[in-house]
């Protein structure tokens, strides 16, 4: 695929709504707003994370890129191809460039299949290697990139620690030689000290390799140390996006404030400062109107209830919300 600017993806106002069927004839009696009206990009070589807590829609955006799922509007354009308009097979030959890695490495890989076959299969789809033995050294190097022995390609899934499995399902996505991989909560089922290890590992690839990722947490307290942009993530929208420095430092919506707050943190600066977010996520099936954090805002206007915030630029990057703006008139 032929790039065309300087962006290796651009999301441009993505929405996937998921139908409520109900009866026995089955029929639409609502929507699941998932993903509403989401645009992000990343550079090459570079991470984005979209960050949020569980229910807000994020994986829904990692999947509707990769068409897993099927979104109802906007462009997903990968050096400059919008894969949301490619038919079958084209999308299935794009799935080289772009891969992604689930939360749960023992549902990704089929415990019937030896390691090496696993890491193999895509190759052989996408034509990859000249022969099955030029495969087999493929998969060695896979192997050895992330860390694990050659000896490894010859055993079975269960044959491995969590940590172990989810470095396999690594080199699988290595092995077809993307550029972008989608990172789908990829860190958040392992142990602190095994996260920290493959963050180690990711970061020691995307500079060996020039990889980008879209990296999809709810924890922020890895994402710093891995992404150049952070994207935060409430019921279907992003509602501040801005260079990972600035988000922690002075992070302008109140709910990136207060998922920031949640972080436990030794430092005495950060300790009595803004509270974490309190209650629940509203259902995304009945987002409430106005803002949609409106009903857990500690800083929530009249106006909060009835109108949509607008999207106010913030240094690198926009917030969405009134608070920026009441306190630009104030100065005035």
């Amino acid at each position: 695929m032929n790039g065309s600017g300087e962006m290796l993806l651009r999301v441009v106002g993505l929405q996937t709504w998921y139908p409520i069927k109900q009866g026995i004839m089955r029929r639409t009696t609502g929507w699941v707003q998932a993903a509403t009206d989401v645009s992000f990009e990343i550079a090459p070589g570079e991470t984005l994370a979209l960050v949020g807590e569980s229910g807000c829609g994020k994986s829904t955006v990692g999947r509707s890129i990769l068409r897993l799922e099927s979104p109802q509007k906007g462009e997903v354009l990968f050096e400059g191809r919008d894969l949301l308009s490619l038919d079958g097979p084209a999308m299935r030959a794009a799935r080289q460039w772009v891969q992604i890695i689930f939360q749960d490495p023992n549902a990704s890989l089929d415990p019937r299949m030896r390691i090496r076959d696993q890491i193999a299969e895509g190759m052989r789809s996408f034509g990859i290697g000249a022969n099955e033995a030029d495969r087999t050294d493929r998969v060695v190097s896979m192997l050895e990139r992330v860390q694990l022995d050659a000896a490894a390609m010859d055993r079975y899934p269960h044959e491995f620690s969590g940590g172990q499995r989810q470095r396999i399902c690594i080199a699988r996505a290595l092995a077809v030689e993307p550029r972008l991989i989608v990172c789908d909560e990829s860190v958040s089922a392992l142990d602190v000290s095994i996260q920290a290890q493959v963050l180690n590992l990711l970061r020691e690839l995307q500079e060996e390799l020039g990889l980008s990722y879209l990296f999809i947490t709810h924890d922020l307290s890895v994402v710093k140390y891995l992404a150049q942009e952070v994207a935060v993530m409430y019921l279907g929208e992003i509602v501040e996006r801005g260079p990972t420095e600035r988000i922690f430092a002075s992070p302008a919506h109140p709910y990136t404030q207060g998922l920031l707050a949640a972080i436990p943190s030794i430092d005495p600066a950060r300790r009595g400062g803004t509270p974490p977010v309190l209650g629940d996520v509203p259902s995304p099936s009945d987002p409430p109107p106005g803002c949609h954090f409106h009903t857990r805002c500690p800083s929530v206007m009249g106006r909060c209830r009835r109108d949509s915030p607008p999207l106010l630029e913030v240094e690198g990057g926009y917030s969405r919300c009134f608070l920026p703006e009441a306190a630009e008139r104030v100065e005035r």
